[in-house]
């Protein structure tokens, strides 16, 4: 198993070593339609010298849209609740400055775990951070993405009207305009559904699909909200400037397609999505890998792979269970430690560990370097996003 993994690994290094993974296809020999090569938009479009990094930064065009946004994306979901307004706002600095990303993500429902004490915080870093950086740069020098929250009975502090949310025409309106106003800025480059309105299983920590279940659900409450409404919207808001493109996230092959094929045959009446947003890493690669893959390479849909380190898991802080961090993430949320613990996840980072020990390198710099080269070398990757606890911790492994 360990041999395996190394001669895994080396091959995860060779592929980083040229940038972006190229794929080959074998002409079809039978009847039909030959597969063609992949168009130039998903090439990485430019590099950019940079203090922090002794290769610079690579910029790649997200999807099918003209936006250019760095390989690695600044994920924000903790600012201010595991990080300070004033710590992530630093960070931010941070990551343009010196590490020339370009990109940043945040919800209408973070800090995460969302709470209604907490909520818009994430978004108060974000407008700090918006407002001093475009007292010296042009405000098209930021990729700004965020997200309307899906469906949740237990979410009923976004709305006005205190109602749990949903993925809904007036739902989107009112969210698209209360981001823009906690935000401080007149327009959105990047405007995602959160999680799907409908049941779609295998979604944070849930089991995988399952009709039965699905039957019930819908059985338990409203119908859910149709593709049609969701993308009528997601057009009204970008005809009226206040959002430039789309996406989604913790999306189903079902749910990509759906959207595109009516963006493809209604193209005055529905957006086309550019982007995907799901969780992606060397412990978390089944949903993806296994239909996702195929359907964002032929729809030219990029993908934003989140928790490159799985949560943490991948540092190898939780491989000590007698002394497990009091604040990780872990232990934020209900449940979460006690799935792990025991699991075939924590199998798998332990035969990581033992591969670091034979390689004399330390875990946290070994699991963080193999994690992003493993995503970086993913085809159709478009921005990786980064951990924004552990920036500082990087730095000097980053730098060489």
């Amino acid at each position: 198993m360990t041999r395996r993994l190394l001669m895994f690994f080396q091959c995860c290094l060779t592929a980083s070593s040229f940038g972006v993974l190229s794929m080959t296809t074998t002409p079809n020999s039978g009847v039909g339609t030959t597969i063609q090569p992949p168009p130039p938009a998903r090439n990485v479009i430019h590099n950019r010298n940079v203090p922090g990094l002794k290769q610079g930064m690579d910029y790649i065009r997200l999807g099918n849209s003209p936006l250019v946004v760095s390989k690695v994306c600044m994920g924000t979901m903790t600012f201010g609740e595991q990080n300070t307004i004033q710590e992530g706002v630093d960070q931010l600095h941070r990551a343009f400055d010196h590490y020339g990303v370009n990109f940043i993500d945040t919800a209408e429902m973070y800090p995460v775990p969302t709470k209604p004490t907490t909520q818009g915080k994430t978004d108060q870093a974000v407008r700090q951070f918006i407002q001093e950086y475009t007292s010296k740069h042009p405000r098209e020098n930021i990729i700004l993405a965020t997200k309307v929250s899906g469906r949740s009975d237990r979410i009923t502090w976004l709305r006005k009207q205190k109602v749990p949310t949903t993925v809904s025409k007036e739902q989107i309106l009112e969210s698209v305009d209360s981001s823009l106003q906690r935000l401080g800025t007149p327009y959105i480059d990047l405007l995602q559904i959160h999680w799907p309105d409908r049941y779609v299983g295998s979604m944070f920590g849930q089991p995988d699909f399952n009709p039965q279940q699905m039957i019930q659900s819908i059985s338990s409450q409203t119908i859910p909200v149709s593709f049609e409404e969701q993308l009528d919207a997601l057009q009204q808001v970008i005809r009226q400037g206040k959002v430039r493109y789309v996406g989604v996230s913790n999306e189903t092959p079902y749910g990509v397609c759906t959207m595109v094929e009516l963006a493809k045959r209604y193209p005055d009446l529905y957006p086309r999505i550019i982007s995907i947003q799901n969780s992606y890493s060397l412990v978390v690669r089944k949903d993806f890998e296994a239909g996702l893959g195929e359907v964002c390479y032929h729809h030219n849909v990029g993908l934003l792979a989140y928790s490159p380190l799985a949560g943490g898991v991948l540092t190898g802080k939780y491989s000590d269970s007698t002394n497990l961090p009091k604040n990780a993430r872990l232990r934020l949320f209900p449940g979460f430690m006690d799935r792990y613990l025991g699991s075939q996840n924590e199998a798998a980072v332990n035969e990581y560990i033992a591969i670091a020990k034979q390689v004399r390198l330390l875990f946290f710099i070994f699991s963080v370097l193999i994690s992003f080269f493993f995503n970086l070398s993913l085809y159709i990757l478009s921005s990786l996003f980064t951990s924004e606890l552990y920036s500082f911790r990087l730095e000097l492994h980053l730098h060489n």
